[in-house]
């Protein structure tokens, strides 16, 4: 078994370390076992997913390939919080094509490119209710991103999300709505007095 272990450390992941999976998100490697599978010797990390309470056995030789990463760095995440500040570009596509789009970042695993589908799926209260599906897609790569900066920042769930609203909230469309519908507002004052 000291063989697996070395491995194990040669890839850079360790037992118990919290690691992102891109098609699960964030889960803690408890374990690098050996089992015998159609008569190879196959080494594999055992992720657990707790939120999710699903277990993955990864083997050691995919774990890179399948995108299996360390948590982000905090300049990254201080880099996603300051991309969730930003405006929404949302293309002028079919939503299919779109939904399409943002499920493949969703399961990319990269970071910032979760955040950007939160930046642009983000809808404030003054803003028009999303679809069904659009609602989805939010929730899935919010829940991503939460879960990630809580890791990262080793602070609860909760926190990180308020974290993930106040970049939200400095974002310039969000401002610039405000900003319209209170001006829309004094137009319509006008227009009764004018009448």
């Amino acid at each position: 078994m000291t063989t697996a272990k070395k491995s194990a450390q040669r890839l850079g992941f360790k037992t118990g370390e919290a690691i992102v999976y891109p098609a699960h998100g964030v889960g803690r490697v408890t374990a690098v076992e050996e089992q015998e599978i159609a008569g190879f010797k196959l080494e594999l990390f055992v992720v657990s997913f707790d939120k999710d309470k699903m277990v993955l056995r990864v083997p050691t030789a995919k774990a890179t390939s399948v995108g299996m990463r360390k948590l982000a760095e905090p300049a990254l995440v201080q880099k996603a919080l300051d991309v969730l500040t930003g405006r929404a570009r949302v293309k002028r596509t079919m939503w299919s094509r779109r939904a399409q789009e943002y499920e493949a970042k969703i399961n990319s695993g990269d970071l910032i490119a979760v955040t950007e589908v939160v930046r642009d799926l983000y809808r404030s209260e003054a803003q028009p209710e999303q679809s069904y599906s659009e609602r989805q897609l939010y929730e899935s790569a919010l829940d991503r991103v939460v879960r990630e900066i809580a890791a990262v920042n080793k602070i609860t769930d909760t926190e990180a999300l308020k974290l993930i609203e106040q970049s939200l909230a400095k974002s310039p469309r969000r401002a610039a709505k405000g900003a319209e519908a209170e001006a829309d507002a004094d137009t319509d004052d006008l227009q009764e007095e004018a009448a």
